[in-house]
């Protein structure tokens, strides 16, 4: 009768042991999933971060360019206003 009474016991004890071991499995897995959706949230605001990169880096060579315009232009400007003050003065000394 001691045998009888221990395997209904024992078949208690492996189901509360397998219950906590699913337990223990499920919130692994839970965790994991977590893991797993951060990574993939992370991985967005990398790709998100790396165009927003590449699109500074576009801005910064426009503006770079907009720039070497610009000193060519300031330049030309220059000669024609040196040119400008020359010519005034051969005028002045043309009318004296």
């Amino acid at each position: 009768m001691a045998s009888a009474d221990s395997q209904p016991r024992f078949g208690q004890s492996v189901k509360g042991l397998l219950s906590d071991k699913v337990g223990s499995c499920s919130g692994d897995v839970i965790a994991l999933t977590r893991q797993v959706l951060k990574g993939s949230r992370s991985q967005e605001l990398l790709g998100q971060a790396a165009r927003s990169m590449v699109i500074q880096e576009d801005a910064i060579l426009h503006s770079e360019d907009s720039l070497r315009k610009m000193s060519i232009i300031t330049t030309h400007l220059q000669y024609h206003v040196e040119h400008s003050r020359n010519l005034q003065d051969q005028l002045r000394h043309l009318l004296k």
